[in-house]
């Protein structure tokens, strides 16, 4: 009996998107082509920052290099960037995916904003 195994064929995708989920507690890369496959992703806390440390700019940071150096074996060069959320690692993970060789072509914000929709949560008393 023979068993033959199915080779993966890599993708090379020359141009795509990365999103950028920054919350308070956790902030997430994730590159994908241009129909919305995703290729790689990275967190702050896969980076391996426990705690209060995987909210800072610095794990941000950290998440998008790690996530630059997976899609550059895709071969992407140029990104779409798709911010969401209020978290301290937003532009901090925009400046680290420029800076690790990948041009940024346009920035948007897709944090959702609610129009008077559902009421919002009761302020925390500490």
């Amino acid at each position: 009996m023979v068993t033959t195994v199915k080779k993966k064929i890599r993708k090379f995708v020359n141009e795509g998107r990365v999103y950028v989920k920054s919350t308070y507690n956790n902030t997430i890369v994730t590159f994908t082509d241009n129909s919305g496959e995703i290729l790689t992703w990275s967190s702050s806390g896969s980076a391996g920052f426990k705690g209060p440390r995987k909210s800072t700019p610095y794990a941000a940071s950290v998440a998008a290099t790690q996530a630059v150096e997976k899609a550059k074996i895709f071969g992407v060069e140029k990104v779409h960037a798709y911010v969401k959320g209020v978290g301290s690692g937003r532009e901090q993970a925009l400046r680290s995916i420029q800076a690790n060789g990948i041009s940024i072509l346009s920035i948007q914000d897709i944090t959702p904003i609610p129009h008077n929709g559902c009421r919002r949560k009761k302020a925390r008393r500490v």
